[in-house]
């Protein structure tokens, strides 16, 4: 018979499981709909089941917290209690088929229990139980098809295998483009050299778009394969590309876009097969881009406590402009950033701590549409003392002393945001001599500002600074603190006169926004004002902002291809 206090661990430990399953569940159950969706085209179904789904974890992990609250009195156990509840439930982890996940949920129990304040791998697991071995569950996540017959046939077994209930737009089409595309790509002794073809079993549903995601496999290197489909008006299924190109791949797996439905009960082989795919993808990305960003959380700090271990240098102030709501520090060996809320901020922002937090939730719950970077939220996030620079100490002590805390060794940040770190596009522009590539920067950077607003987010603040640029050229928004829905802005015109003191007369609403205004300050040089007036003059009138209001208001959800035009495969003049 176990003393009481063992029976008492054992009973925590197992209802802990109990809420985590039924919470997968629930995730899975939210999922598997994906496909239901996407086939009747039911779009804005499709973006209240990605909120519902971000939400599942908080919930699920409430209903734990508080069912633990009412069955023991937590604060009156010892270390001895936790220890021996950590066991219980490492036991309750053999052959689980989502334990990494598992353990997860339990750190944030224990966590919430103890405001994160017990950082400890005696009650939590700080390091994973085990070391997941990739393959040990290949067949469970993988369809393998024989890369012997033609490229045709394997085509017809691959969607015999991934059948939709929704008709072609033109199958016969359809396949001939992918064994010209696949044939354009792949030399007759590169497919000759074919040893296997692998897909993953879950169809990977994003938005308005559908991904039947694989590999092929030759001797000397293996190629992703792709095939990304997408459904007309009438709903009917078309193929809209095959990607091979590891970096369409990475785009569309890019941490500025929302996470995949992609239904399996294998997270961890999932995730592995897309390591393989996407060598330069960190791993806690994958898991990210799969819905499962708790997890991600938990392997990120992994890897970044065993990065520090790795590394010498010290965290410092990230380069770029000085925020005026966040302080902003990164490690340099490291590719994020951190940012804090500060203390105060300047006159010119007449907004609160509060504020800045739905702002930055707003992003998380929303479409990000390949555009706005994915942040993640931590409470009582530990750095060793000895790494923090003098001059950035100095600084968070000016800036944010509210929400650090120092001990002997330690900066405690009592709440920060992490995110992907980026060249900020002020920089950038200041650095680059290539007249061409400048173009680009300018041309993106209009067309991120539209697309964000077409997902029914206006930017706010569009000053440059506010935006990054990625080493695939790609420009994505980070600043958040003075986002709003389209709806909540008044767009108008400036009044015509001769009188040049005529604004300063003009009633202004704290809503109202004049577009013609923003080439004043979204670029800073006059030749950069020029360019993007001449690539995207249109974000200048308010007739334009209105039509965009219009659209995000209509209930309509725009599709935003991932991938590059060219990729797309033609369709006989259809309209996508």
């Amino acid at each position: 018979m176990l003393p009481a206090d063992h029976q008492s661990a054992q009973k925590i430990a197992f209802r802990i499981i109990q809420h985590f399953d039924k919470s997968y569940r629930w995730f899975s159950r939210i999922t598997r709909g994906a496909q239901e969706r996407f086939e009747k085209g039911l779009w804005q179904e499709t973006v209240s089941a990605s909120k519902e789904r971000i939400n599942v974890y908080e919930q699920s992990l409430s209903d734990a917290v508080a069912d633990i609250y009412h069955d023991l009195s937590v604060h009156q156990q010892n270390d001895a209690f936790w220890h021996t509840m950590k066991q219980a439930y490492f036991s309750l982890l053999e052959g689980h088929p989502q334990f990494e996940l598992a353990e997860t949920f339990y750190n944030s129990v224990i966590g919430r229990i103890f405001q994160h304040r017990k950082i400890d791998n005696s009650v939590m697991f700080m390091l994973p139980s085990r070391c997941y071995l990739p393959g040990r569950d290949k067949e469970k996540v993988i369809n393998f098809f024989d890369p012997r017959t033609t490229v045709a046939k394997m085509y017809d077994a691959i969607f015999h295998v991934y059948r939709f209930n929704i008709p072609f737009e033109d199958k016969q089409r359809d396949m001939q483009n992918l064994e010209i595309a696949l044939r354009k790509r792949l030399s007759p002794s590169q497919l000759a050299s074919v040893t296997a073809v692998e897909m993953l079993k879950p169809v990977f549903y994003r938005s308005k778009a559908a991904y039947v995601v694989g590999r092929i496999c030759m001797p000397d290197e293996t190629l992703p394969f792709v095939i990304a489909l997408q459904t007309n008006a009438e709903q009917a299924l078309f193929v809209d590309a095959l990607l091979t190109d590891r970096k369409d791949l990475s785009i569309i797996f890019g941490f500025a876009r929302s996470y995949f439905m992609a239904d399996t009960l294998y997270p961890a082989e999932v995730a592995a097969f897309l390591q393989q795919l996407l060598p330069h993808k960190k791993h806690f990305e994958l898991y990210m881009a799969l819905g499962h960003f708790k997890h991600g959380k938990t392997v990120f700090y992994r890897n970044f406590l065993h990065h520090l271990e790795q590394s010498d240098d010290q965290f410092e102030t990230a380069p770029g402009t000085r925020g005026l709501v966040m302080m902003v520090f990164h490690l340099p060996s490291y590719g994020v950033v951190f940012k804090i809320i500060k203390d105060e901020f300047a006159e010119s922002k007449k907004i609160t701590r509060e504020h800045v937090k739905r702002c930055y939730k707003l992003v998380k719950m929303s479409d990000r549409v390949g555009r706005m970077a994915d942040t993640h939220e931590y409470v009582n996030f530990r750095l060793p003392l000895a790494r923090i620079a003098p001059a950035l100490l100095d600084e968070l002590h000016s800036t944010c002393a509210s929400s650090i805390e120092i001990t002997d060794d330690e900066l405690i940040i009592k709440h920060l945001y992490i995110e992907r770190r980026m060249t900020p596009l002020n920089l950038y522009l200041e650095q680059e001599t290539d007249p061409a590539r400048v173009r680009h920067a300018i041309d993106e950077l209009g067309q991120c500002i539209k697309q964000i607003a077409l997902a029914n987010i206006f930017p706010g603040d569009m000053l440059h600074k506010n935006f990054g640029i990625t080493r695939l050229g790609r420009v994505i928004f980070y600043d958040y603190d003075e986002i709003c829905l389209m709806h909540e802005r008044n767009f108008r015109e400036l009044p015509q006169s001769e009188d040049p003191y005529a604004i300063d007369t003009l009633s202004v609403a704290p809503n109202d926004v004049f577009p013609e205004q923003f080439e004043h300050f979204i670029v800073g040089k006059k030749y950069l004002k020029e360019l993007l007036k001449s690539l995207h003059g249109d974000l200048m009138t308010a007739e334009y902002w209105r039509k965009l209001q219009h659209i995000a208001g209509s209930g309509d959800v725009p599709n935003f291809t991932p991938y590059a035009t060219k990729a797309r495969l033609p369709r006989d003049n259809s309209t996508p």
